[in-house]
């Protein structure tokens, strides 16, 4: 649980910085980098499929040429450009293959809370470059929230309530969102409607979905940040003497001051 705490406070904080660097002028983001682990975990299957396709394929090519040159004597000259050349069609065809394919909408919500986050940023990165670039911004900064929120919900049970809220925000509102940007013609998102343009609504929508991506984060993390605060102060008293003792009492800690007197009492009786 600590462990999970770190690695989610470590996210959040990555996301923070990624929103002051780009609101400083900012670092542009490499073409085709992944917004979150889940999306690159994704492309990094993927990637390894088509290697293991490749050796697969080359390898038989090889094998199969070996076999007729032992069977027939040798393949000749013919043959040994015929091994060349499909080895060089094996390999042109099984490095585009299989393809990533970007999930629908539909399937967001589906699978383990893993596989939600990853296919959420996978379908994030395609819808990326429709984009104005304060939204962008934001899908970058989405990336990484989700990341931190997949962590949190590996400890959570399928029934949880929780749960239910997240497949909600992650499955539905954001990529409605952005659904409901895309279908306004290009020429019109930039032109004032009520008072703000389909851009700027756009922008302050993903803004607020992605400041409740980060409060949900947070809930969910109290629990751990709160049994580590509780561990942290009995390895004081354990090992830090009296004057961590009384710290331990005091009411500014806020920290709850667990119940040692069972662990008292069986040192005692040893």
């Amino acid at each position: 649980m600590a462990n999970l705490s770190h690695e989610t406070d470590r996210a959040v904080s990555d996301a923070r910085r990624l929103v002051a660097d780009n609101r400083a002028g900012g670092r542009h983001r490499v073409a085709g980098k992944s917004i979150g682990k889940g999306s690159a975990e994704l492309k990094l299957k993927s990637l390894l499929k088509r290697v293991r396709n490749i050796v697969i394929a080359v390898v038989t090519i090889w094998i199969g040429a070996g076999i007729a040159g032992a069977m027939f004597s040798g393949i000749g000259f013919w043959g040994v450009m015929g091994v060349i050349v499909a080895t060089c069609l094996a390999v042109a065809l099984f490095s585009s293959f299989p393809k990533v394919k970007v999930p629908k909408r539909a399937e967001l919500t589906l699978g383990n809370p893993q596989q939600m986050v990853a296919r959420t940023e996978l379908w994030l990165e395609a819808q990326r470059p429709a984009l104005p670039p304060p939204a962008q911004t934001i899908v970058d900064q989405l990336g990484v929230q989700l990341d931190a929120l997949g962590l949190q919900l590996r400890t959570l049970d399928g029934a949880h309530p929780a749960m239910a809220e997240v497949r909600e925000l992650v499955g539905e509102y954001i990529p409605e969102t952005i659904d409901n940007y895309r279908k306004i013609p290009a020429h019109l998102r930039g032109e004032q409607h009520a008072g703000k343009t389909a851009d700027e609504r756009l922008t302050e929508s993903l803004s607020k979905l992605s400041g409740e991506v980060d409060r949900v984060t947070r809930r969910l993390a109290e629990g751990a940040l709160d049994d580590l605060a509780i561990k942290s102060r009995y390895l004081e008293y354990r090992y830090g003497g009296a004057d961590a003792l009384e710290d331990m009492r005091s009411p500014d800690t806020g920290v709850p001051l667990p119940d040692f007197s069972a662990k008292q009492a069986k040192e005692q009786e040893r």
